[in-house]
């Protein structure tokens, strides 16, 4: 907390702890540029985390950055929300699920502000109650794709801004095209967070928790189009500006 508080006094640049990415096979963990660059363009200096679970070593994390990105990656396991696995399409990361959950306690806690893209929703969601749709053909079959082939950094489909919420603040408008790459999403989206926009097929893009200084999350991915939109890099403007105040 004192390093964090000296941070700021001083002017300089906040310490984003961004959650590792994990490759299972080679046993490695790695990350995607984009989120660093988004962090990096805002003013951030982005820090990859170490893939825990000791709440010793979460709360020293916690203490040690000013705000945290939780990534995309492997799918949230459905017992993190009080289900049995129903398709074999699901592939989760019980590692990322148990340290994701836990730091995200030690966040609130501290206020700290926090970014979550894709399964960041995802975990953000379940962790505080809420539940997921395990496949999205499955359960929520639907003409608007959400898992589009590459180059992941073009729209391919739009979302509907609620008026009124942080989000529509930032962009000024009813709605804009995103890109998407995910095959799980938000089914019942947590007693503790509100909606700041939904999909073509009434899937819910964001959320926000009100009374934080920063708690969004976004289902499409701002770190493959920050060249491509002005949305993606003012999400990360305005989550850095929040880490910096």
């Amino acid at each position: 907390m004192e390093q964090v508080c000296k941070r700021r006094e001083k002017g300089e640049r906040p310490v984003i702890g961004v959650t590792p990415l994990l490759d299972q096979e080679r046993e490695s963990l790695w990350m995607l540029p984009g989120y660093f660059q988004g962090v990096l363009d805002a003013g951030g200096i982005p820090m990859m985390l170490p893939l825990c679970d000791d709440r010793a070593l979460l709360q020293d994390v916690a203490d040690l950055c000013d705000g945290f990105l939780f990534t995309g990656g492997y799918d949230v396991s459905p017992t993190v929300y009080g289900e049995a696995t129903a398709y074999d399409t699901v592939i989760a990361s019980p590692e990322r699920d148990d340290m994701e959950a836990a730091l995200l306690w030690e966040i609130l806690r501290r206020d700290r502000p926090l970014f979550g893209i894709c399964r960041g929703l995802q975990i953000i969601n379940a962790a505080l109650g809420g539940t997921l749709y395990q496949d999205l053909t499955a359960q929520h079959p639907s003409e608007t794709e959400h898992c589009q082939p590459a180059p992941y950094d073009r729209p391919i489909h739009t979302v509907s801004v609620t008026a009124g919420t942080p989000l529509f603040s930032l962009v000024g408008r009813e709605e804009f095209a995103v890109n998407s790459y995910h095959h799980q999403a938000v089914r019942d989206l947590a007693p503790d967070l509100k909606t700041m926009a939904v999909s073509e097929d009434g899937l819910i893009e964001a959320a926000y928790m009100p009374g934080k200084k920063f708690v969004w999350a976004v289902q499409w991915h701002p770190e493959y189009s920050l060249r491509r939109d002005e949305e993606s890099p003012a999400l990360f403007r305005r989550f850095i500006a929040a880490c910096a105040d």
